[in-house]
């Protein structure tokens, strides 16, 4: 292996998310269950009003939402993923603006914002995720919902003493999580070998807790409305790896 060469990923305008991520974040074809499933659930939510996507992305969840009809919108940091949503079908029709989800503004107001798939973890200050539930709010009509998909800390996976969680490995990858229980701070570190060239990917993180995740909504004038285990509306549970959350704003 020649560790001389090892390359390693860094933010730039793009953050952790430039062209070598967006051009294999989407997996082939149409949407999946779990995708179906989220959409029918925000569509339901949305209740025929204005949708806007946190970290919108490729378009993942928000084009087979605006395909039932629900008008959405969306920030995106990445300009690398908001190129391939508006290379997709109906992609150009959507209003997407560059930014940070934490405090970019869109105009109008929403009847629904949602921000999905763990993405609430890559602010990585507290302060930081308190102004994303403060810019939620703000963009929501009187009795409108915020919405967070969001795994838990894997922290029964750490022995006494230990920081690192393996969560993959393969004959040419090895993947393991790891954190710093003091500040909450973590990291998804991956190496792979292909040709005898080695490349570490490192992307940081901030882990939440749903009752943390409570303490900010209230900061930002929302209460806690629904909160599931899956997309499917199961019961939230002290065995659950993840959950759905849905605070609404007063009014």
């Amino acid at each position: 292996m020649d560790f001389a060469a090892l390359r390693q990923n860094t933010p730039d305008e793009d953050g952790y998310f430039g062209e070598a991520v967006a051009a294999h974040y989407d997996a082939p074809g149409p949407p999946g269950p779990e995708v179906v499933a989220a959409v029918d659930v925000l569509a339901e939510l949305a209740a025929g009003g204005r949708v806007l996507e946190f970290a919108i992305g490729t378009g993942r969840i928000a084009l087979p939402l605006a395909e039932r009809g629900v008008e959405v919108a969306g920030i995106e940091l990445s300009r690398a993923m908001l190129a391939r949503l508006r290379a997709k079908p109906g992609g150009d029709a959507l209003e997407c603006v560059v930014g940070d989800f934490s405090s970019t503004r869109v105009a109008g107001e929403f009847s629904l914002v949602c921000l999905v798939y763990n993405t609430i973890q890559n602010v990585t200050t507290q302060d930081g995720q308190v102004e994303t539930f403060r810019n939620a709010a703000a963009h929501l009509a009187p009795g409108g919902r915020f919405l967070v998909e969001n795994v838990l800390p894997n922290l029964r996976e750490l022995p006494r003493g230990r920081t690192d969680a393996p969560f993959d490995s393969g004959p040419d990858t090895w993947a393991f999580s790891r954190y710093d229980i003091a500040t909450q701070s973590m990291s998804n570190n991956r190496f792979t070998v292909r040709d005898g060239r080695a490349t570490v990917s490192t992307i940081p993180f901030r882990y939440v807790w749903p009752a943390e995740l409570d303490l900010m909504a209230r900061i930002a004038g929302l209460r806690l409305e629904h909160r599931w285990t899956d997309w499917d509306r199961s019961p939230f549970h002290h065995e659950s790896r993840r959950h759905v959350s849905v605070w609404r704003k007063d009014g």
